[in-house]
């Protein structure tokens, strides 16, 4: 049988064939090989250069390699976090002539880990937190896509931090199977599988002495199954909107903040009996919403001002017309912020009179202008907009909670 390269972009066979295909993974020269920290794996897994990139490739019988290759190319069809597929390699012979095994080639994750090379240091036990809770959102999405994985464990998986996000990332799909929807059963079948390999591999870690003594590599294992639980239910809660939706959308998002989730998409669907609203989680780092604010908008806020402002600019994108994420003519998102700052942030804070504002600045109005309209809107059980909440903050709270001081500069 002839050497084949099935590629997904026509580029890639030309340069792929540099390769030394006839040689076994584990032979290959050092001048082909990058040195990146590498997981474990059941396969021989190296990093190699092909012209400005370094792919991943995966030693493996012929018809698993096909098949994982399709997986992660549905996977990448469905925008779930995974390795990006590049090829396959089929029908290689050593010099002799004697057949070698095929391998799969993956774009290999920039600024990604294997869990070990993060725990070479003692990680911090809120570090660890953070990540079993990008895993369980990770999971959490391939089970609303429909995928069961069928071996989810820190071993299959690739870390990302991202200006302050956490992610986990796919590495492995040679056990996974795509439905057009999972059973309970299957879900739950998955997250046993990951409670017991995790709580292994965090043993394993402590009889190395990586893991931090606070932590107990059992509880921690339940914890992510936990946590899985909780997401599960806040996503896959159907509800319909009424037209005045700002309200309920908030209450859903306060809900995901309080799991410890930040909401990194929104999406809205109409429909002729009300609107539907679609979350995408994320797990954040400290400071990540101050860093966050003032790159989309130039405003410089604390950390909890900057959460709030955020989740307003997101729910007000949503409604935008050309608000489109990930269709590249639809508005950028540093577009629509600047004139969320100009037509609502600054037009709102301005609303409220200079003499009533005391040492509060514009981030901190806005903040509380937000909240009075939450606590409003709860009480009337719809949303009562924006313009009601300010003018009814002027008018009964303002002056009661301060004595008119002398007002900030513009």
């Amino acid at each position: 049988m002839a050497l084949q390269i099935n590629a997904t972009n026509p580029e890639h066979p030309a340069l792929l064939l540099e390769l030394p295909w006839h040689l076994p993974l584990e032979e290959w020269p050092e001048k082909y090989l990058v040195p990146l920290p590498r997981g474990i794996s059941r396969h021989v897994v190296r990093y190699a250069h092909t012209g400005d990139e370094v792919i991943a490739v995966k030693e493996l019988a012929q018809r698993p390699a096909l098949r994982e290759y399709e997986l992660l190319r549905d996977l990448d069809r469905l925008g779930i976090p995974a390795v990006d597929p590049l090829a396959v390699v089929t029908g290689r012979t050593d010099p002799h002539g004697e057949p070698l095994e095929s391998v799969l080639i993956t774009r290999h994750l920039g600024g990604s880990m294997p869990y070990r090379s993060m725990f070479e240091t003692t990680m911090r036990p809120a570090t660890m937190h953070r990540l079993m809770d990008a895993l369980a959102v990770l999971l959490v999405r391939l089970h609303l896509a429909g995928f069961a994985w069928g071996d989810c464990s820190l071993s299959n998986t690739l870390f990302r931090r991202d200006a302050g996000a956490f992610a986990a990332y796919l590495v492995d799909a040679e056990t996974g199977d795509l439905h057009p929807e999972l059973t309970r059963g299957q879900r739950e079948y998955d997250l046993d599988l990951a409670r017991v390999n995790i709580s292994g591999e965090l043993l394993d870690l402590e009889a190395s002495g990586a893991l931090h003594p606070s932590v107990d590599p059992i509880d921690f294992g339940t914890e992510i199954c936990a946590r899985y639980q909780e997401l599960w239910k806040e996503l896959t809660r159907t509800s319909v909107y009424p037209a005045g939706k700002h309200h309920y959308i908030e209450r859903r998002i306060r809900r995901l903040n309080e799991l410890g989730f930040d909401v990194a998409e929104m999406q809205i669907e109409h429909a002729p009996n009300g609107d539907t609203v679609t979350f995408v989680p994320k797990v954040v780092d400290a400071g990540h919403h101050q860093r966050q604010l003032l790159r989309l908008t130039g405003l410089d806020t604390e950390e909890n001002q900057a959460r709030r402002l955020l989740n307003d600019l997101e729910s007000w994108m949503a409604t935008q017309d050309d608000y489109a994420p990930g269709d590249p003519l639809g508005a950028r998102p540093e577009v629509l912020a600047h004139r969320w700052v100009r037509e609502v942030f600054r037009p709102t804070v301005r609303s409220v009179p200079p003499e009533l504002r005391g040492q509060m600045d514009p981030a901190q109005i806005y903040h509380e202008l937000l909240e009075h309209r939450w606590y409003l809107s709860e009480r009337a059980q719809h949303d009562i907009g924006l313009d009601t909440a300010v003018e009814d903050y002027i008018r009964k709270v303002l002056p009661k909670r301060r004595e008119p001081l002398r007002p900030l500069e513009e």
